[in-house]
Parts: structure tokens; C-alpha cells; sequence
């Protein structure tokens, strides 16, 4: 962060400054309001000497509980709603902590601008959107930028209108690129992201299903994600997806000045929308996979000879994510020599999306796991399927048992039960054993955990499939319980754990991760 004043602060938030008391021996100069802020939090956990602890209410918990016991952590002031009786430092009193949180991280960034702009320097913010793949592009992004400069990116998801600004306070006088990841689970939102974050390059992965519930139709999702391209100024440039034909629609709302399109074989411009901006193509050919399901593809840089290429990370629908992060690098001058390096290096950074590694449980019975259990949407659901499909055994180059354990996708609209029915259909063709996680306690879960099963299980009386037995589990531990099962069965297994958050599949992801496994059950 760039330090400031806790005076400065109020100022900023036109916050009404409530000192500590005077005549508090625990106070010390944390009673100064000159004292500056260093870092700024939402955990008093994570407090420092400092730090400006924001008290957020939340559903469970309320910040404001923990203002004294950030206060002896070392935090040199709070961000509060109202003042914390018997508080021994500082607090600033707004209407709103989670707007000015907002406001801070604006004035943060643009101070950073500022400087740049005095020291005759450069300093970039790379916005990311979509509805599949932003993280795992982040991550890609920021390991390619940092080959360039200090870069700053979230961990995990930080994307809304807590993490993103919490992560652009990270920002200080030595950053070059910062990279923001922006979700949205409604119209609107994206738009307050870029107001706090202005773009220079603004990268659009794909307009799918996720959150139909909340945007009402797929053209409402398209809109709301073109929110991004249209913060970007005429200096801008837009990084989009040219076979996504709702992202080939975005470019009418972009004064971006610069189009560069990516893509999973050859670009046809006469495909792409007419228009006499400055257009780069960028896109992969020969797109293949090994037997652990690591692409490898031929790069197509403007104006130089194909660059071949593997990924470290595994799932062909990550090309498409490498070919945006390439985007960004190759706008930013990151030599193809180390692009190529960088995305063969690249491990998956944050956790639950595409982990592989293999699991022993007590009883003697392993299989290797595909963990992308941090979330899901029917267009995630079938890229995690496909690399399932696509998995081979290391050793010995056949296919090995596939278990696909799915649990349900949450915010999908009236039709949730349809497409659940039909990513349950989808699965058939990919797994021998589908085992779907509904819950116990949770009837609209449990329901769309079901329609998976169903879906599967129809699909295998239609016709031929490889889908030899779909299960239908209420638990975690149920479904534990079952895989274990199957491993012992069927040595050297491949088992894909793919839903929403709330299905709870990270809790068997946690477990299996750990070493004192017992019979692989867990707690239901």
C-alpha cells in the first residue's frame, strides 16, 4: 500500500475521526492520527503493526467484535460503522466500511498512477471476466508479468467488491502491473469494479451459464460482463475470445483502440466483426494432450514462426485460458522464449482447480485426483468432464476406471433441474462410475444432485455409453465412503471432484489431502 495518514484516511472517506482515549497507556502513539497506515484488513487475524482494521458485518459474524482485538495486534486505526466503545485506537467512522473499503483501494491505485506518471513510468492494471477460467488466467497472467515487474494479483478468488479492493491496496510505489479478477453475480457489478479499478487491458474468456439465476438470460450475462471492455479508454486494449460469438458482439461497446483476439486454431477475420481498429490475432494449433492430460500446442505470435508449447497445468480448457494470458504478455512485451517457459513452469496456484496429485487411503486402496472442486457451472462441469475423458495411465498409456463424483451448481434460474438432467447426461459419456452429492440437510441440494444422477443413469438406457453405474449420495461422507469402494475395486482409478462451493466436495478434497485418512470417511 501507499502509506498514508490515518488523518489523510478520514479525509478521503469523510469519515468522522473518533480518537482513542488519551489517557490510555495501551494506546500509545497509535492516539496520533498522523500515524500512517501501512496495510489494510478485514481479518484481525492478519492484523500488523499498521494495518487498518475494516470491521465488516457480516451474516455470522460482525467485525466490530473484533475491533479491540485488532487493536492489540498492533492495528494503528479501524474502519468502523459505529464507534467500538473502550476502542484503544483510532477509529473512522463511515456509513458504509465495505464502500469505503472501495474508496480506499480507488485512491490507492490512482495515487500509484500518479507517481508513475511523475517518474515517467509505467504502471498497468490488467482486468479479467468471464464466465469460466478467470482465476486459473489470473494466475497465468501474473506469473508471466512478474518475468517483467512486481505484479500484484489476488489469491484464490478475490473478484468482488470486498477481495478486489482489498487486493488493490496491495498496491505501492514499486508495482508495475497489478492483475483484477472480476466476478459478478448480477449487472451492475462489474461496472463498480472498474469505477474503483480502471483497466488499460481489459480480457474477456467467455460469456456461459454461470449465474443464470441472477442475470435472467444468457444476453443479460453477455451485458454484464461487457461492463469491462467498456471501461477501457481509447488507449485501451481489448482481449477477446474470437470464438465466443457473444464475446464477438462486445466490440461495439469498447473504445479500446487495440482488438487482439485468441483462440484454439486458426483466426478468420471475416468471422470476426468489421472494424478499422488496430486488430492482433493470437491462437494455437496441433492441439494435443499426454496421458496426464497436459496440452501441448503450437503458439501463433504475429509476425514470428510457430512457438511450441506445453502446459503445466493439465485439461485442454486451458489452452484457451494460456492463449489469453499470452495476450496480455505479448501486448506487454514478454519475450516468447519466456512465455513458452513460464506456461510450461506453471502450476496450478490456487487451490481446487485442476490439483492433481495422488491419493493413498489407510486401507491400502489409491487413485489419482483431479480436484476442480471450487466452484462449478454447467460450462466448468463439462471442461472438467473432457479431462477426465481424456486421462491416461502414465505408466502404462491405457485408461484407467474414470469416477466422475459431482455435486450440484447453484444460481442457474428456473431451468436448473434440465440442466442438471443434462450435465448428468454429459457425464455418461465421460465416467465409468458417476457418483453424484446431494445432502442431507438441504432439500434444494439434495434435489439437484438427483437430476445429475437421473440424467446419467437415463442416458445409459438410451444407448450404448461407457457409464457402467451411477450412485446417488446424500453426504460428503457418503460419498467418501463410495469412492473408497470403487478404488478398491478398481486399482489405479482416476477420480474428478467437480460442483458449486455449497455441494461441499472441497471438505472430501481437504481430507484426502491429509495423511491421517481413516478408511477414506469423513464426517458427513
Amino acid at each position: 500500500m501507499i502509506a498514508l495518514s490515518v488523518f489523510q484516511a478520514a479525509q478521503i472517506l469523510s469519515a468522522t475521526l473518533v480518537s482513542s482515549p488519551s489517557d490510555s497507556s495501551q494506546a500509545g502513539d497509535r492516539s496520533d492520527s498522523s500515524t500512517k497506515i501501512t496495510s489494510v484488513v478485514t481479518d484481525s487475524r492478519q492484523v500488523s503493526e499498521g494495518s487498518l482494521f475494516v470491521a465488516i458485518k457480516g451474516e455470522r459474524v460482525d467485525g466490530h467484535d473484533y475491533v479491540n482485538q485488532a487493536a492489540r495486534a498492533g492495528a494503528c486505526a479501524a474502519l468502523v460503522e459505529h464507534p467500538v466503545e473502550g476502542a484503544v485506537l483510532p477509529q473512522l467512522v463511515v456509513t458504509d466500511t465495505i464502500g469505503s473499503l472501495g474508496r480506499l483501494a480507488r485512491y490507492n491505485i490512482s495515487r500509484r498512477r500518479q507517481i508513475a506518471l511523475a517518474e515517467g513510468k509505467d504502471f498497468t492494471v490488467v482486468g479479467i471476466t468471464g464466465s469460466v477460467g478467470k482465476t486459473t488466467t489470473k494466475d497465468l497472467v501474473k506469473d508471466l508479468l512478474q518475468t517483467a515487474g512486481t505484479t500484484i494479483a489476488p489469491v484464490g478468488s478475490f473478484n468482488n467488491e470486498i477481495g478486489l479492493p482489498l487486493t488493490a491496496v496491495k498496491v505501492d510505489e514499486t508495482t508495475r502491473y497489478f492483475v483484477a479478477e472480476m466476478g459478478a453475480s448480477a449487472a451492475g457489478e462489474i461496472a463498480y469494479l472498474t469505477r474503483l479499478v480502471p483497466p488499460d487491458i481489459a480480457v474477456e474468456l467467455k460469456v456461459g451459464a454461470a449465474h443464470l439465476g441472477g442475470f435472467g438470460s444468457v444476453d443479460g450475462i453477455r451485458q454484464a460482463k461487457s461492463e469491462l471492455v467498456q471501461a477501457l479508454t481509447s488507449q485501451g486494449i481489448a482481449v477477446l475470445n474470437a470464438q465466443d460469438p457473444n464475446i464477438r458482439l462486445m466490440t461495439g461497446s469498447t473504445h479500446a483502440s487495440t482488438l487482439v483476439w485468441f483462440s484454439d486454431g486458426r483466426i478468420d477475420p471475416q468471422n470476426l466483426p468489421g472494424d478499422s481498429r488496430k486488430q492482433i490475432f493470437i491462437y494455437a494449433t496441433d492441439t494435443r494432450q499426454d496421458q496426464e492430460d497436459h496440452p501441448s500446442f503450437t503458439l501463433h505470435l504475429p509476425d514470428l514462426p510457430g512457438i511450441p508449447v506445453t502446459l503445466g497445468l493439465s485439461g485442454v480448457h486451458n489452452v484457451m485460458n494460456a492463449l489469453a494470458a499470452v495476450s496480455v504478455a505479448y501486448c506487454l512485451g514478454v519475450r516468447p522464449q519466456t512465455i513458452a517457459s513460464v506456461l510450461f513452469n506453471h502450476k496450478a496456484m490456487s487451490p481446487h482447480r485442476m490439483a492433481v496429485s495422488l491419493v493413498t487411503l489407510t486401507a491400502g486402496e489409491s487413485f489419482t485426483l483431479i480436484d476442480d472442486s471450487f466452484n462449478a457451472n454447467p460450462d466448468s462441469m463439462k471442461a472438467g468432464l473432457d479431462a477426465l475423458s481424456g486421462w491416461k495411465s502414465a505408466e502404462s498409456g491405457n485408461e484407467p476406471v474414470k469416477i466422475a463424483v459431482l455435486g450440484s451448481m447453484l444460481e442457474l434460474g428456473p431451468r436448473e433441474e434440465d440442466l442438471h438432467h443434462s450435465l448428468g447426461a454429459y457425464a455418461a459419456q465421460s465416467a465409468d462410475y458417476v457418483v453424484t452429492v446431494g445432502s442431507e440437510t438441504d432439500d434444494h441440494l439434495d434435489t439437484l444432485a438427483s437430476a445429475l444422477c437421473q440424467g446419467a443413469c437415463q442416458r445409459a438406457e438410451q444407448s450404448p455409453v461407457r457409464l457402467l453405474k451411477a450412485y446417488e449420495e446424500h453426504s460428503a461422507g457418503q460419498a467418501a465412503t463410495r469412492v473408497a469402494q470403487l478404488a478398491r475395486q478398481n486399482p489405479g482409478s482416476v477420480v474428478l471432484l467437480k460442483g458449486s462451493h455449497a455441494s461441499g466436495l472441497q471438505t472430501l478434497a481437504n481430507m484426502w489431502s491429509q495423511s491421517d485418512k481413516i478408511n477414506g470417511e469423513v464426517e458427513s
